[in-house]
């Protein structure tokens, strides 16, 4: 079937012109980030894990044990791990099975610059279900320890998210200089390590396979949860059954698994993001989506296999009240501007009318600040991190790097809405003063 709906017809040449501006400090600061995902990744396992001797392990053993490793030969042996990488070529050949074959409707994106609409098959939470389904099935009939292996072979099935990400960004690199390749805004500098980065191509596809937005929600996000899980039958294993598993990394599990299955039911939501209707698709959202979501999110379970943790009722209700909290802000905000979007106003929600007809929120959660869903999503980070107590600064990691992807993402937007509404832009400023925090921020 066709997969985008026609309007008009332009001449490529005037829809991708040069990129004049770079992000992330240029070619630079794309090669560092480049090497630097990958680093952090592995350092995040090395730094807190069983094999290190703490999380951090002790900070003068830390010089002598990293040159110690990069000269062994078997350190980098160590990283490959050839039964993860089978697995996790099927696990990501399910994913493209289940998008084909499950049922789904197809919905319309934004419309591009070529006045095309471009369509999305809508089955991500059907194939959620499905992995979920054979995943617990598996372990009911053979027990915990069937499925601790995400655990056992952690950095051989990190090394096969990376080699399918690189492989990823330089085929849809290459394959961007074919006629017709409608390309991203920000991606076309001519610059061959920002491009490769940034991703040149704004939707790469290999027929109705949209190749971003799968991997913005399927082979990723959901192998989070399958971590997660997997981080559980670890410590079942090592305690004695699912009865002694603690109420941390229930939490944990409960809270991360409700906030992937959200996104995955919410599905159509994501076509007005972003990282779909502007970024292209390279390295950046590649190893974004395939490694730094299941294997750094997953970070406060897998701590919770080697330093269980008991909260008690009353902490447990208390981090409960604090997730809740930040979903009910994320989920209501979110809800209000999506109805806003398409002409709906249940509330009665005021706006701000500027010169070009567009209509910009100003009271509800969007009169509280400019983006009210990243305090939500910011809560549950800190949520999240909560059940692993307060022994060590590692596992809140993910709190300040969320906080300075929202904050990167929140000038960006800013960026670009002052471009778009000029003046107007301004002056909404005054009527919505807060970034994010209201009061604070």
């Amino acid at each position: 079937m066709s997969t985008t709906t026609k309007a008009k017809s332009e001449p490529m040449a005037d829809l991708n012109p040069r990129s004049t501006s770079y992000e992330f400090m240029g070619p630079p600061g794309a090669f560092l980030i480049s090497f630097g995902v990958p680093f952090m990744t592995y350092l995040l396992y090395f730094g807190c894990s069983d094999e290190s001797g703490g999380c951090p392990p002790p900070l003068q053993s830390i010089p002598d044990r990293l040159v110690e490793a990069l000269s062994d030969k078997t350190f980098w042996a160590s990283l490959w791990n050839t039964e993860a990488s089978l697995i996790y070529l099927g696990w990501y050949a399910f994913c493209i099975v289940a998008w084909a074959v499950l049922p789904g409707d197809w919905v319309e994106g934004v419309t591009m610059r070529t006045g095309e609409k471009k369509k999305y098959k809508i089955n991500a939470f059907s194939t959620f279900l499905l992995a979920m389904g054979v995943s617990c099935g598996c372990i009911f009939r053979n027990g915990p320890e069937s499925f601790t292996f995400l655990y056992q072979k952690w950095t051989g099935f990190v090394t096969a998210s990376l080699v399918m990400s690189l492989v990823q960004a330089f085929y849809v690199y290459a394959s961007s200089y074919r006629p017709g390749a409608l390309l991203a805004l920000g991606g076309n500098s001519g610059n061959f390590i920002y491009d490769w980065y940034i991703g040149r191509e704004l939707n790469p596809s290999i027929g109705s396979f949209d190749i971003k937005s799968f991997n913005e929600l399927r082979p990723g996000l959901i192998l989070w949860v399958l971590v997660n899980i997997s981080m559980v039958c670890e410590q079942a294993a090592r305690r004695g059954g699912f009865a002694n598993v603690t109420d941390s990394m229930w939490l944990v599990l409960a809270f991360q698994t409700w906030y992937v299955a959200d996104g995955l039911y919410n599905e159509p939501a994501i076509l007005t993001t972003m990282d779909i209707t502007t970024d292209g698709f390279g390295f950046m959202l590649a190893v974004g989506d395939l490694t730094w979501v299941p294997f750094v999110y997953s970070l406060q379970a897998r701590y919770l296999v080697f330093r269980p943790v008991e909260l008690g009722p009353l902490l447990t209700a208390g981090v409960l009240g604090f997730n809740l909290l930040g979903y009910h802000i994320f989920r209501d905000a979110n809800g209000e501007k999506n109805d806003f979007r398409n002409g709906r106003n249940p509330k009665n929600l005021k706006y701000f009318t500027t010169s070009t007809g567009s209509k910009l929120l100003t009271s509800g959660w969007w009169g509280r600040s400019r983006h009210p869903n990243y305090l939500g999503d910011l809560l549950m980070a800190l949520a999240w991190s909560l059940p692993t107590g307060f022994d060590t600064p590692v596992t809140y990691f993910y709190v300040v790097y969320f906080a300075v992807l929202l904050i990167h993402r929140q000038r960006r937007d800013d960026e670009n809405c002052e471009k778009k509404y000029g003046k107007d832009w301004e002056t909404y400023k005054k009527l919505v003063p807060y970034r994010i925090i209201p009061y604070v921020y």
